[in-house]
């Protein structure tokens, strides 16, 4: 079992529990999954640029990533529908803990100037969606086999029934807020 995993069971669930005043355990919300998703704009002129996307985020998270389409032909971006445009990763279970733990305790800590993850990046059902402006973050990337620096979108799918639920839960995570 994962260290967060562990620390989920044993400090943080009872904790929500107590603050929230639910009646069963049950109710305490926990993460559900972590969608990682990298859009390659530059993949219409160059499909080798995919590729490369496709194995960083491999290294990243463990899992081999789903190759996303383009869903409408947009001609001033010289888009056609079905295009490759980017990959994705859904993490669940024990990846999505690795992930998260890399995530809060290496990654967003080496962020030039970071003064923490803004507190509104919440949609209003517990769900939070954090964007990185570079992979170079993560520390399995190599900065010389980096042919480009791309950022990434990380949504993280809670089962918070509120904001404030899921902001609880991931700062007990040990994810950086901003103070406001």
């Amino acid at each position: 079992m994962n260290r967060l995993q562990e620390r989920y069971n044993e400090e943080i669930r009872p904790s929500l529990v107590e603050k929230f005043e639910y009646s069963s355990v049950m109710q305490a919300p926990r993460i559900e999954k972590i969608v990682v998703n990298m859009g390659v704009g530059d993949a219409v002129d160059n499909s080798k640029v995919l590729d490369d996307a496709v194995e960083e985020l491999t290294q990243l998270t463990g899992q081999k990533p789903v190759i996303t389409r383009a869903k409408k032909s947009i001609a001033n971006f010289k888009l056609r529908e079905g295009m490759a445009i980017g990959c994705k990763v859904t993490l669940r279970g024990e990846r999505m803990y690795d992930f998260l733990d890399k995530l809060v305790s290496i990654a967003l800590p080496r962020v030039r100037d970071f003064q923490g993850v803004s507190p509104k990046a919440f949609d209003g059902r517990g769900n939070f969606t954090l964007g990185v402006k570079e992979q170079l973050i993560f520390p399995e990337i190599d900065y010389d086999k980096v042919n480009r620096v791309r950022g990434m979108d990380i949504v993280i799918v809670t089962t918070a029934q509120t904001d404030q639920e899921a902001r609880e839960l991931l700062s007990q995570f040990g994810m950086p807020f901003r103070k406001k």
